[in-house]
């Protein structure tokens, strides 16, 4: 089963538990500043039984490309427990939150992890091939380290992907 709501129809409890979800499937390699980025927003969860196995969020960032300040549904928090991967959970989230992201955005866009390339490739997401930069405190900074690593899924909006793409600022990664 899926459930799609705004973090606002989170029932409190729930919040340690989507944590704890997310601490596992990444390794502990999920900050404070990661789980902010997952919140205020709209989750998937995805529910084996009564058991949570899957999450993901859209959250609402600006993104500069072409001279324009695009309104992006930006995917955070994509985690499939550990003992339910395999089982299209994962495809699940990402569909429920595409289709956010088609309804509500003129841009959809995301930061892989290596090992999860494929897999948005795989759904159509395109990989940005130009330097991205973030707009900081200081100005416009590169962020070389994440060029390779971005995708991106068009709806109003067709960017030239070799071109540069500038995120709005945040703390932790700004990816």
């Amino acid at each position: 089963m899926i459930r799609v709501t705004h973090t606002s129809g989170l029932e409190p409890s729930l919040l340690p538990v989507l944590r704890q979800l997310l601490d596992e499937a990444f390794d502990g390699d999920f900050s404070d500043d990661d789980w902010d980025h997952s919140l205020g927003g709209v989750h998937a969860l995805v529910y084996d039984g009564a058991d949570l196995v899957g999450h993901g969020a859209v959250v609402q960032r600006r993104l500069l490309h072409g001279g324009k300040s695009l309104r992006t549904g930006y995917v955070e928090g994509v985690a499939v427990r550990a003992d339910a991967r395999r089982r299209g959970h994962g495809a699940t989230v990402m569909a429920a939150l595409e289709d956010v992201v088609r309804r509500g955005y003129v841009l959809g866009a995301l930061a892989a992890a290596e090992d999860a390339v494929a897999f948005y490739a795989g759904r159509g997401w395109l990989r940005w091939r130009g330097p991205s930069s973030v707009l900081g405190p200081r100005g416009v900074e590169r962020t070389e380290d994440d060029d390779g690593a971005l995708f991106v899924l068009p709806v109003a909006v067709r960017p030239d992907l070799d071109g540069p793409l500038v995120c709005d600022w945040r703390d932790g990664d700004v990816w």
